[in-house]
Formats: structure tokens, sequence, C-alpha cells
């Protein structure tokens, strides 16, 4: 793998798809280690990053403010995989990730892997929520754990990750996947009720 942000969604996506894929529609009102969102609108915040982030690799400004209702509606596990593929594309293209990006005033590499690190995170969170397997790429989990380690302060000061779960032993022996987890304020050992 060469590493391009590209590349790095693709194997992102790759083990996400499969896990949205998957989700039947009863497990839609199911509790997820987002303590905010049941399953069903996880999956729409899902949609909101993949579709959102397309426009940002674009320097092309995004719209936060509306929660998509794609879950549970028509083909919507194969409108999240189109999604999915879509945002690889955009920020495949040339200059996607250089500069700042849209009204977030952002470097753009930087945005690229918070797309990455939601991608990879909350398929963890489906997967757990929906009973089902997901080992994501460690590329993915090593290049998010450090983007979002740099995130940390301000997402956690704008409520968009809880306060950071205390591992084990201090972490000693803690996976990066663990580590990616606990930073974002879940708990690894989250099992669904």
């Amino acid at each position: 793998m060469t590493n391009t942000i590209s590349d790095l969604l693709r194997a992102a996506a790759e083990r996400s798809v499969p896990v949205v894929r998957g989700i039947t529609d009863d497990r839609l009102g199911d509790a997820t280690p987002c303590a905010e969102y049941d399953v069903r609108k996880l999956v729409d915040h899902l949609f909101q990053v993949v579709v959102n982030f397309q426009l940002l690799a674009a320097k092309k400004d995004a719209d936060f403010s509306v929660m998509p209702e794609r879950a549970g509606h028509g083909h919507w596990r194969e409108e999240f995989a189109a999604e999915t593929e879509a945002l690889v594309e955009a920020w495949a293209a040339p200059g996607a990730d250089q500069g700042v990006t849209g009204t977030m005033n952002m470097a753009a590499g930087l945005v690229a892997r918070m797309a990455l690190g939601d991608l990879a995170v909350h398929a963890w969170d489906l997967a757990r929520a929906t009973g089902q397997e997901y080992t994501p790429d460690p590329t993915v989990v090593r290049e998010s754990l450090t983007a979002f380690g740099e995130l940390a302060p301000s997402a956690r000061a704008m409520g968009v990750f809880g306060e950071e779960v205390p591992l084990p032993d201090g972490g000693a022996g803690a996976s990066d996947l663990d580590r990616l987890l606990a930073l974002t304020g879940r708990d690894p050992g989250w099992r669904r009720p």
C-alpha cells in the first residue's frame, strides 16, 4: 500500500462497507457504543460523513447541521457503498489533500484523516452494536490514531469526542485500536446490552 489518503480510505471502506451491509433492519433501534446514537442514527451520521467529506475534498463547503435519514429506507446499504466509493474517489483527485478545505479552514490532509477515522471507529461501533466481526486495517488505525490524537482536545471541547477512557495498566500492552477507541471516549470492551 502506498498510503495515499485515497488508498487508506479504500482500505477503511473495504472493511466498513461489509459491516453496514450486514445490518438487518430489525437492529436499527439497537444501542451503540456512541451513547447518543442508536444504530439507525449512527448509520445516518456515517452517511453524513461520507457525503460531506466528498464536498470537502473538492474544497467546497459542507453542511453538517442536517442529518440525513437514510438507514431503513430504499436501498440504503447499496447507497452507502456507492457514497463511500465516491468518497475514496473524491480524495484521489489531484490536490484534494493539499491546502485547506471548506469552512472548516483546516489542513485538507487532516480533514481527510477525520473521515478515515470516522469510517474505522464507527464501523467498530456498528459491528459491536449488531454482533458482527470487524477488524480494521492496522495502517488505517495508526493513521487515525495520529490524526485523532491531534484533534482530541478540540474534539472534546466541541463534544465530538467523549472523555478519554482509561485503559487497563495505563494502556501497557493495549492495541492501537484499543487506544484509538479509548481516545475517542469509547470503552474497547463495550458489548451490546
